[in-house]
């Protein structure tokens, strides 16, 4: 286990905004947990479990102990019933552990390649992109509690998985800590190529698809419409995309006709956050450092020096604009960090 004092994190997280912890733990091997809980007893503070740090925004500093949880590991538990059964520790890359099930041979998360973070994260915010949304494949999520030390796990149905959002984004699961997520991978199920992109991007050879070939496909897709991290600060999607009544999206379509609308299984409609951020002509938009990306409306970037309240500021501006034009209020989707803890709201 390593531990820093007064440690930066802007080299921890994507977005690299400058913010301090009291302290930062990073858990690199399962013994690292038990020295956690004698470090949690013997100087208590507010902490903060951080995966990856590509869904994480830091307002300002924060006065308590961030744990990074860095354990690695994967493996084929089994198969059965013509599915394989593929567990992955928390601390494993999300990409790195796709791409080494495509490489495998193993199908079913090829549409969530190039999706920066960790393993850890993706059941926290149900993550989903080209059609597919990882709850989809996962068998059951293992873990523990931190206040008690005793494990858990909870089946796919027990994890309350919803539109980027599941049970261990509610405030009473704020004890609870991901440490492995087993993800279940049908052996005979087709190449998942309904989204658009990947209609174009393949027309009529879906017989001939493989997943290695939609892993190339989704990593290129995403390389031209979305920034690498690496290179310019984002956490990808800054706001969800609403979900709202068939009412409301009959009254948007009939003064916006072209305006993207995707019925969802429980109703209701699913609008396209982007697409109005982009008519209201908030691309390239600044509050100091922080920018509505030129090309993908849907995200907000480090232009250069940006700070937390440079983020808030302008994800401030954009939903006000939104609710002006649309009479759609945006929702957040990283997870937004103040002094004390999460920000529950953007207020």
């Amino acid at each position: 286990m390593q531990c820093f004092v007064e440690a930066d994190l802007s080299a921890w997280t994507t977005l690299g905004v400058p913010a301090r912890a009291k302290e930062l733990l990073v858990l690199e091997d399962e013994t690292d947990l038990a020295r956690w809980f004698e470090r949690r007893e013997s100087a208590p503070m507010p902490e903060l479990v951080l995966g990856g740090g590509s869904n994480v925004v830091f307002l300002e500093d924060f006065a308590g102990r961030v744990v990074r949880l860095a354990i690695r590991g994967r493996e084929l538990l089994g198969e059965e019933g013509g599915a394989r059964f593929v567990r992955a520790a928390a601390g494993e890359p999300w990409d790195g552990f796709v791409r080494w099930c495509v490489t495998q041979g193993w199908g079913g998360l090829e549409n969530l390649a190039a999706i920066p973070g960790s393993v850890g994260a993706v059941p926290v915010q149900n993550v989903g992109a080209y059609g597919l949304e990882v709850s989809e494949r996962i068998a059951w999520v293992e873990g523990m509690d931190r206040d008690t030390g005793q494990t858990w796990r909870f089946s796919g149905n027990e994890c309350g998985f919803g539109y980027r959002t599941s049970r261990f984004k509610a405030a009473e699961a704020s004890s609870r800590v991901i440490t492995a997520v087993v993800f279940r991978l049908a052996g005979d199920e087709p190449p998942r190529l309904e989204y658009p992109d990947l209609q174009r991007w393949f027309g009529g050879r879906a017989q001939r698809v493989s997943p290695a070939d939609v892993y190339a496909a989704v990593r290129e897709i995403r390389a031209r419409k979305l920034p690498d991290p690496r290179v310019q600060g984002n956490v990808g999607s800054f706001f969800k995309n609403p979900l709202v009544s068939p009412e409301v999206a009959e009254r948007l379509a009939a003064i916006h006709p072209d305006l993207p609308r995707h019925p969802q299984p429980d109703g209701r409609v699913k609008l396209a956050a982007g697409w109005m951020i982009e008519r209201c002509g908030l691309k390239g938009v600044r509050e100091g450092g922080a920018m509505v990306h030129e090309r993908q409306a849907l995200v907000l970037c480090n232009a250069g020096g940006a700070t937390g309240a440079d983020f808030l500021a302008l994800a401030r501006r954009v939903r006000e604009t939104v609710a002006e034009r649309f009479g759609v209020r945006l929702e957040v989707e990283p997870v937004l960090v103040g002094r004390e803890g999460v920000v529950q709201r953007l207020t």
